[in-house]
């Protein structure tokens, strides 16, 4: 009997404990909360991820383990033919490393995760590049001097224009090169040599009579000689140049604007290189007629490169001189004809030999010169604008793709923002049908939101791959958006996918790799933080995005057939199971920078089933499929790709 007011005072005092245990719980949980949900929203997060139905229904994103000594700031990244990706930063936006000569390269094996350091020989951050006939890389262009803003300038200077009225001879004048104004009186010092061709006589056409001269005209950066404000110069003026004598003193003379302390860009190079991927490593070839700080460089219909924008050696926008590199020659040539764009225009290979501007653009460049898309003419220089951009202010940091099969010449516009520093953002994707008889730009399916810099991957099934970007200049605010999708080009839809872990912005981009993956790499956001009051950190993390194709239980695959096709041409592979392949396609590989990437076009090819395998035939143009290395993926009925298979078209 005396047992049970025992047990019931236990049970009271089991109660109290436990009550008193609650209590503790809800106060930890009070003080806590936000933490333990986040850490179970992580933990669930992380579990329905990785459970097979979603990786099945939206693929994966893994980290690349890149070894310590081998992540550098990638700003550039070129897919080569032997299967390995050309990861460039040069100093990687890093002044302390243009300033101690570090340049890096880095060449990653992705069937083997294996790296190597490839010697760099200049500073090729914010270069051009584009893949050549013989499968090599030509990198053109890059970094002379980092910009210095406002403030932290302490020698006034800028443009003089040097002219030269002599018909007779060009002169150059050696870096050193005092100009003295002839109002002002202030003497600024050339930076470096200028060649200023001779003048042009002009005569009338109709009478052979002379009209007049045309003086050469040189462009050359200088500077005061001393720091203070008391250097600058406030109005145009004419300069003479000290040393000059007899008739050079007044046929040759420099004129300026206001030279003073404001921001300087940033100058470009003339340098050129050829990256073998067989020797692995930079081969120097002619440099440029121009220096060229963000150029594009376009592959034309018969291997030729067009090389054209960028800030030259002075930090001004090339002045529309755009030149044409041979491979055959190792050398380059003007196009003599003038047009301006903004830095890294996307500019593409019609398939009629013309080219299409899309509007996209990286940014340096006035607001109202050269940001109309249209198609361009290269052989008469006529450009006829496209109309239709609902928000055609929103063009620059955009992303441009042409759309599969590149038969079609129907291009997709997708997101970007206002000029320069704007926080303005557009959420739209734009279409346009070059094939139409009066092409115009219609609006897409939208993004959630107002998107900058977002990466867009054509992928072996047709689809395309939009993942990353910011809704502010540079990820301002923390507004990268940690988001991808896949868009659909028949239903003109888009559908998310898994997200990814890291944000992209500012020098990112995206390459498909052989195996049917894509690498995203970069971001250089301008701050770490929220509140803006903390500097950004170059990303060096790389992701990999394995796609929902691969989940499945099973891929095509090819073996055997050439290694060339000729145009027009066919060409056998053998297959398990023709009976199930549906589709065959050459796809060009990618050479990106800044989410630029002219490179990109995946072909569709004529296929025949055989007892053993496929015939597939490749098209006659050469506009439509310009000369070098390609990956031909084939897909089966569910859309699930091959790996790809190098072929080169000669």
């Amino acid at each position: 009997m005396s047992a049970i007011p025992v047990r019931q005072n236990h049970r009271r005092n089991r109660a109290r404990r436990i009550a008193i245990g609650a209590a503790v719980a809800l106060v930890v949980a009070g003080v806590n909360g936000p933490a333990l949900y986040r850490f179970g929203s992580e933990q669930y997060h992380d579990y329905k991820i990785n459970r097979p139905e979603y990786k099945a229904a939206n693929g994966h994103w893994d980290f690349l383990d890149v070894p310590a000594q081998f992540k550098i700031n990638s700003i550039h990244a070129s897919l080569l033919h032997t299967g390995k990706v050309l990861l460039i930063a040069g100093s990687g936006n890093n002044q302390k490393n243009f300033d101690a000569g570090k340049f890096e390269s880095v060449l990653w094996d992705p069937e083997t995760n294996t790296y190597k350091m490839i010697p760099t020989p200049k500073d090729m951050f914010c270069s051009g590049h584009t893949q050549l006939p013989d499968g090599k890389l030509l990198v053109a262009g890059g970094t002379k001097r980092y910009e210095k803003l406002k403030g932290d300038v302490t020698k006034a200077g800028g443009l003089m224009i040097v002219h030269n009225e002599d018909p007779d001879k060009p002169i150059t004048l050696p870096a050193g090169t005092m100009f003295t104004g002839k109002e002002n009186g202030k003497t600024f010092v050339s930076k470096d040599p200028v060649l200023v061709e001779k003048a042009e006589k002009i005569f009338d056409p109709q009478t052979g009579a002379f009209l007049r001269t045309e003086p050469g005209l040189g462009r050359i950066y200088v500077e005061a000689r001393k720091s203070g404000t008391k250097y600058e110069t406030g109005t145009e003026d004419n300069y003479r140049v000290r040393g000059m004598k007899g008739t050079d003193a007044r046929n040759v003379y420099g004129i300026a604007q206001k030279l003073a302390l404001d921001k300087k860009d940033f100058q470009g190079i003339r340098e050129a290189f050829e990256f073998d991927p067989v020797a692995e490593k930079y081969i120097t070839v002619d440099p440029m007629k121009e220096a060229r700080w963000y150029p594009t460089l376009t592959t034309l219909k018969d291997g030729k490169v067009l090389a054209l924008s960028g800030l030259d050696e002075i930090g001004q926008i090339v002045p529309g001189k755009d030149e044409i590199y041979d491979p055959e020659t190792k050398s380059w040539e003007y196009t003599g004809i003038i047009r301006k764009f903004p830095t890294y225009p996307a500019i593409f290979l019609m398939d009629n030999g013309k080219l299409f501007y899309s509007g996209s653009n990286a940014g340096y460049g006035p607001a109202e010169v050269g940001r109309a898309p249209g198609i361009w003419d290269l052989k008469t220089n006529k450009f006829d604008k496209i109309p239709g951009l609902s928000d055609p202010d929103r063009m620059e940091t955009s992303a441009t793709v042409m759309l599969p099969p590149a038969q079609d010449q129907k291009f997709m516009v997708i997101g970007g923002g206002g000029v320069g520093e704007s926080d303005k953002a557009s959420e739209k994707s734009r279409l346009v049908d070059l094939k139409a008889p009066e092409p115009r730009f219609q609006d897409g399916p939208s993004l959630d939101k107002g998107t900058r810099y977002p990466s867009a991957s054509l992928m072996p099934d047709d689809s395309v791959l939009v993942t990353g970007g910011s809704a502010d200049y540079r990820g301002r605010g923390g507004s990268d958006i940690l988001q991808a999708r896949m868009y659909d080009a028949e239903s003109g839809t888009y559908q998310r996918v898994a997200d990814p872990a890291v944000g992209r912005n500012y020098h990112s981009g995206s390459v498909l790799l052989p195996d049917g993956r894509v690498m995203i790499f970069g971001s250089d956001s301008l701050y770490a933080d929220r509140a803006n009051t903390k500097p950004g950190v170059f990303e060096q993390r790389i992701e990999i995005y394995t796609p929902p194709y691969l989940f499945r239980d099973s891929r095509p695959a090819l073996t055997g057939g050439p290694k060339s096709l000729k145009r027009g041409g066919t060409g056998t592979f053998e297959t398990k199971d023709p009976a199930s392949i549906r589709t065959a396609k050459l796809m060009r590989p990618s050479a990106v920078t800044h989410v630029t990437d002219v490179e990109q076009r995946s072909i569709a090819l004529d296929l025949k089933r055989t007892a053993n395998g496929i015939e597939v035939t490749v098209p006659k143009n050469s506009a439509l499929v310009p000369p070098g290395w390609y990956m031909l993926f084939v897909t089966d009925t569910q859309g699930t790709p091959s790996e790809g298979v190098w072929v080169e078209i000669p």
